[in-house]
């Protein structure tokens, strides 16, 4: 899991004007420009919160912002975004997509990979797909296609957000104004999303269990 972060990392250098026009927006509109970024992170848009987040974290150690303010600004963002690419794909239908997605950056296979995982867990592979790198930026179109429950999808959504943008701020805060070098963590955040999802897996099938066990007392 350790090469997309490296893969970001290297570009994050190639696209260092990109990276400035990031960073100044959120030094020039703090909780806002957060906010206003990881929608677009999250709708599609090739913005990666990466950049986002670790620079945020970066403000978070010199005094500037607060680092629950952040968290919550990206997750609210990514909330945000997150519902606009459901009733996109409520909207759109699945062959609409397959045939102009290219258009809004938006690649088939990501699709069809995540109709897998919704096809072996359900609306719960929601939570799951938010700490899964590119898997995160797509996660709510097959929601959206499969008509997911609207309440699920937020409760999964925001909770997976909250996670993943703790990682990425804290990361920013240790790594000071070396934020760019996240790649150091790299390790440490794919142990950490494996160990989430791992806990997460645990729990449906211990749940699932419970239900069965219940309904067989009650036959």
């Amino acid at each position: 899991m350790t090469w997309p972060y490296r893969e970001k990392v290297a570009l994050i250098e190639i696209l260092n004007p990109l990276v400035q026009y990031i960073t100044s927006i959120i030094a020039d509109l703090g909780y806002g420009g957060i906010f206003l970024l990881m929608i677009f992170e999250s709708a599609l848009i090739p913005i990666p919160s990466e950049i986002i987040m670790p620079f945020s974290g970066f403000l978070v150690a010199t005094g500037k912002l607060g680092a629950v303010g952040v968290i919550l600004a990206g997750s609210l963002g990514n909330l945000v975004g997150s519902i606009a690419t459901y009733f996109l794909g409520i909207k759109l239908g699945r062959t609409f997509l397959l045939r102009y997605g290219k258009y809004i950056f938006f690649r088939p296979h990501h699709l069809t990979f995540t109709e897998h995982l919704f096809h072996n867990y359900g609306e719960k592979i929601v939570f799951v797909g938010r700490l899964l790198p590119v898997v995160r930026t797509y996660i709510s179109l097959p929601a959206g296609i499969g008509r997911t429950d609207l309440f699920k999808f937020i409760v999964y959504t925001l909770a997976g957000s909250l996670i993943w943008n703790t990682m990425l701020t804290y990361a920013g805060v240790q790594l000071g104004r070396n934020w760019k070098h996240i790649d150091q963590y790299s390790k440490y955040l794919d142990i950490i999303a494996i160990i989430a999802v791992i806990a997460f897996i645990i729990w449906i099938v211990y749940r699932n269990r419970t239900k069965l066990s219940r309904r067989e007392k009650d036959k």
